[in-house]
């Protein structure tokens, strides 16, 4: 089948916030190319003995996406350029020019396993009750081997597909180390925005006894579903909806109030913002609320939203120009 390939034009500055647009409109498979170097850190994760030559950064990145060409895509167009117009508020999007193409879809799904292999998330916890017995999390696409090094790491396989979340991304990663120093042993878990369903499925394996999940868009529930499957999870143990908990009211109501140990929500700053206000109800008294997706330059507003709702700030974490907030219901 032909699909409908956009390239947005911009910058190397914008793309994960070029990306991040994208996923909040329902579009997912996003390919970014630009001439950045990779570090000895990406390398390490790659088969690749001879890296090649790029020409300069010249800080300039293109980020396409995928389109059925059965689809009435102007509707979605509109809505890419007017979120590229907003952005330029508050970022260097470039040119925002957007180019159309045809490919087929081995073009786009298969060409993730050049890209995508298997990685640990460490467990740096060394103090505390969470301490004892957590493990470092592996994560890997079905298509590998599991190394026999790796048999005492708590493994989870996702493969890239039409919803985000591999695990790769720093705001995945930050998520991540929190529910592993925040899990217990029968804790409830929400996640919102839920996507792949990477963060419900690594609390289940953390400990979590059951975990719900919202997400705006139908076919992330598919994928979780299938995700479920692969790492050998029942679906009795997750609960999830289609929606968005800001203001729909019955969907607060099916997702249960003070009724949650963890809240996570990996998102952006622009949706946690005003999700903030809901949170509490959630939360069990001494619940905690972990939140990324957050540019660095939109710390302060989260974190004063995230106070203003009434919950303590315990913790603010950074990876790259990401950053994790982590917050706490009083009892």
């Amino acid at each position: 089948m032909k699909w409908n390939r956009y390239t947005i034009e911009t910058t190397t500055e914008a793309e994960d916030l070029v990306s991040s647009m994208l996923c909040d409109l329902g579009i997912e498979g996003v390919e970014i190319e630009d001439n950045v170097p990779l570090t000895e850190a990406d390398t390490a994760k790659m088969f690749i003995d001879i890296l090649p030559e790029l020409p300069p950064d010249d800080g300039v990145s293109r980020v396409s996406f995928y389109l059925d060409s059965a689809e009435e895509n102007g509707e979605i167009l509109s809505q890419v350029r007017e979120a590229l117009e907003e952005m330029r508020q508050y970022a260097d999007v470039g040119s925002g020019a957007i180019t159309e193409s045809q490919t087929e879809d081995a073009d786009w799904i298969n060409n993730w396993k050049e890209f995508f292999h298997a990685f640990t998330i460490e467990n740096s916890i060394t103090d505390g009750d969470n301490s004892q017995g957590k493990r470092d999390i592996l994560i890997k696409p079905t298509w590998e081997d599991l190394d026999a090094s790796d048999e005492d790491k708590i493994l989870i396989e996702i493969d890239p597909g039409i919803s985000f979340g591999t695990g790769k991304h720093e705001t995945t990663q930050l998520c991540i180390r929190q529910l592993m120093k925040y899990i217990t042993p029968g804790v409830q878990v929400l996640d919102l925005g839920c996507g792949s369903g990477i963060l419900s499925i690594v609390s289940l394996k953390l400990g979590a006894a059951h975990v719900t999940g919202t997400d705006i868009d139908a076919e992330c529930l598919t994928s979780t579903a299938d995700n479920f499957a692969v790492n050998h999870l029942a679906p009795e143990q997750g609960e999830f909806y289609v929606g968005n908990i800001i203001d729909d009211e019955d969907l607060q109501e099916r997702v249960g109030t003070e009724k949650y140990d963890i809240v996570v929500a990996n998102i952006l700053a622009d949706v946690i913002i005003p999700m903030a206000p809901v949170i509490p109800a959630r939360l069990k008294k001494g619940g905690i609320f972990i939140a990324s997706g957050i540019i660095d330059f939109k710390e302060d507003e989260v974190v004063a939203a995230v106070k203003a709702a009434g919950l303590s700030l315990i913790e603010v974490t950074h990876q790259g120009e990401w950053v994790g907030i982590t917050a706490k219901r009083q009892l």
